[in-house]
């Protein structure tokens, strides 16, 4: 499958740059639920979880537009 670019207003974007935005949006989100449940306590490094965490959730996201789209 084939990535398309995004046509915003005549300035196309790239599908990687969307899908990276998204990952980010999931990311703020998951991180409030981690720490309004407690458990940001148990991370040793929060900076090192933020980055995995993040790549993580792209790679998801990129496997699932991949798949959704075959």
């Amino acid at each position: 499958m084939n990535f398309v670019e995004l046509n915003v207003y005549g300035v196309l974007i790239s599908p990687l740059a969307a899908i990276m935005t998204v990952a980010f949006l999931v990311l703020i989100l998951l991180r409030r639920f981690i720490a309004a449940t407690g458990l940001s306590r148990h991370i040793w490094h929060p900076a090192l979880f933020d980055v995995s965490l993040y790549l993580i959730i792209l790679s998801f996201l990129v496997m699932a537009t991949r798949w959704h789209g075959s």
